[in-house]
C-alpha cells in the first residue's frame, strides 16, 4: 500500500509539473493563457521589482538547493528515496505556479518588432526553444528526471540502475541543451518589455550559476569521463569551447 501511495504521489507531482510546463510556454510567449509576463496586475515599479525578484529568487534557491547531492543525502532521512525526485519536481512546480499567480507586469517597451514575418519567426523560435527543452529531457531520461522511473521501480520492487554517462544527439553539440532551449525561449520575443527583460536577465543569470553547480555534481559522479567531455563539447554555446 505504501508503494502504491508513493506511486500516486509521484504521478500527481508529474501531472502538476506537466501542467505548469505547458502554462510556462504561454506565460512567456503570451499565447493562449489568461495571464502572461506582460499582463496585469500592475504595481508601482519599486513594488513590482521587489515582488518579481523575490519570486524568481525563491524559485532559484529551491531549484538549486534541492538538486545538490549534499541536500539529497540529508533530505532522504525524512523523505523516502523513491519519492525524493518527485518531491523536488512538485516543489519546483508549485513555486513556478506561484510566479504565474503573483508576477507583477512592468510596462515599457525595450524593443518591438513590427514586421509580421519577423514577429512570427521570433514566436516560432521561442517555441523551438521550448521544444528543445522537452526533447533534451527525453534524450537523457525524461521519466527519471521527473521522478516517474523511481516510483515505477519502487512499485514493482526493482532497484534503480547505476547512472551511465551518455551524450545522445543534442549532447554531442552542447553540454546543457535543456538550458540552451530555455535561453532561446526566454529571449526570442517580438516585444521585449521591461518586465520580460527582467525575467530574461534573472533566469539567464540563474542558468549560468545553476550550470556551474550542476557541472560540479557531474564531475563528482562521472569523473574523468565528464572532464574529457568538457574539453571537447561547449557548455552553452554550440561548437565554442574556448571559454567553457
Amino acid at each position: 500500500m505504501n508503494k502504491f501511495i508513493a506511486f500516486l504521489y509521484g504521478l500527481l507531482a508529474y501531472l502538476v509539473f506537466f501542467g505548469s510546463f505547458l502554462y510556462a510556454i504561454g506565460f512567456v510567449t503570451g499565447i493562449m493563457v489568461p495571464k502572461n509576463l506582460d499582463s496585469g496586475p500592475f504595481a508601482p515599479i519599486g513594488e513590482a521589482l521587489i515582488i518579481d525578484l523575490l519570486l524568481l529568487g525563491l524559485f532559484a534557491i529551491q531549484h538549486s538547493l534541492m538538486a545538490r547531492q549534499e541536500f539529497k543525502k540529508w533530505w532522504t532521512k525524512f523523505v523516502p528515496a523513491a519519492v525524493e525526485r518527485s518531491t523536488y519536481v512538485l516543489f519546483a512546480s508549485l513555486l513556478l505556479i506561484l510566479i504565474f499567480w503573483q508576477w507583477r507586469a512592468i510596462p515599457g517597451v525595450v524593443w518591438q518588432v513590427t514586421n509580421q514575418v519577423l514577429v512570427q519567426a521570433l514566436v516560432g523560435l521561442s517555441l523551438v526553444g521550448w521544444l528543445i527543452v522537452l526533447l533534451g529531457t527525453f534524450m537523457i531520461n525524461h521519466f527519471e528526471l521527473f521522478g516517474l522511473h523511481q516510483i515505477t521501480n519502487n512499485l514493482t520492487g526493482r532497484s534503480m540502475p547505476t547512472p551511465q554517462f551518455r551524450t545522445p544527439f543534442f549532447y554531442k553539440v552542447v553540454r546543457h541543451p535543456i538550458y540552451v532551449g530555455f535561453l532561446i525561449a526566454f529571449w526570442a520575443t517580438p516585444i521585449m518589455t521591461v518586465g520580460h527583460l527582467l525575467f530574461s536577465i534573472m533566469t539567464t543569470g540563474y542558468i549560468v550559476i545553476g550550470t556551474l553547480l550542476e557541472e560540479r555534481d557531474l564531475i563528482a559522479m562521472f569523473g574523468e569521463d565528464y572532464r574529457r567531455y568538457r574539453e571537447r563539447v561547449a557548455m552553452l554555446i554550440p561548437f565554442w569551447t574556448k571559454s567553457s
